[in-house]
């Protein structure tokens, strides 16, 4: 996915890892296979990085204090909070996308510096930016190769601050070098293969695709901690509630990506 659209990894992955580890030890490890990721989006989009910096600059700037602040964060707080940050944060984002909410922003330069702010500090906290960023730029109306730029250049800056803040807390252990290694591989063979795909794909459908999976994962997670720790199986009524909305959004896709066709 992050070969073929230029973001995705960590949205998708990151939802299904937290279920097993905790932030701790997982984040580390997203961070370096990310680093490495996205410095290879830089070089596939480098012909296009030029007309993106002067929109991409603000955000790059003000991402710093709040990688600081989630970075921080993440050694004190409880890992559990961190999964209900994570889940709560990306739901309403993942299905805002999926129904093809737009809503320009008028004033781009003033809501780049604390929307940078906070990109950094959920950035560092959860590693996941994709949607945020995705739902942002879409909104102001990048073009593919430029928008695919602007990904690559605040995921590039998040990334590098990230793993310093880290290095510098002491984050880095061994389980989650092993993980890295565990990661790497596959997004080594997946990176070029999205990148040699996407021009054969009908990538609005498999942007669609991927968030239907996304939110039923996130679906999952906030229900089973929620069942686990203050609600029981009542809980689960989340995920019903998002397979159901997903399943009329997934239905008006189609349909209008079927009329599209016909005309």
């Amino acid at each position: 996915m992050n070969g073929a659209l230029g973001y995705g990894f960590s949205s998708l992955a990151v939802p299904l890892a937290v279920l097993f580890f905790p932030n701790k030890v997982i984040n580390p490890a997203f961070v370096i296979v990310e680093l490495l990721v996205n410095s290879a989006m830089l070089v596939y989009e480098r012909s296009h990085l030029r007309k993106a910096i002067p929109r991409t600059i603000p955000v790059i700037i003000s991402l710093l204090p709040g990688v600081v602040m989630g970075s921080f964060l993440l050694t004190i707080v409880n890992g559990q909070y961190v999964k209900i940050f994570l889940y709560v944060f990306m739901l309403p984002l993942i299905l805002s996308q999926a129904a093809g909410l737009r809503k320009p922003i008028k004033s781009e330069l003033a809501f780049k510096l604390p929307f940078g702010v906070g990109l950094g500090l959920c950035y560092s906290l959860t590693t996941i930016s994709g949607p945020p960023l995705a739902l942002f730029w879409n909104n102001q109306g990048l073009a593919k190769n430029e928008f695919r730029a602007a990904l690559a250049q605040v995921r590039f800056a998040e990334t590098v601050y990230t793993g310093l803040a880290y290095l510098i807390l002491g984050l880095y252990n061994p389980t989650s070098t092993q993980l890295t290694w565990i990661l790497f591989i596959p997004m080594l063979v997946g990176l070029p293969i999205g990148a040699f795909s996407v021009k054969r794909l009908d990538v609005p459908t498999f942007r669609r695709i991927c968030m239907s999976f996304d939110a039923w994962i996130v679906g999952y997670g906030l229900s089973s901690i929620l069942a686990n720790y203050w609600l029981g199986t009542s809980a689960y009524l989340i995920l019903t509630a998002v397979i159901i909305i997903d399943v009329i959004l997934l239905y008006y896709f189609f349909t209008r990506q079927r009329k599209t066709a016909q005309t």
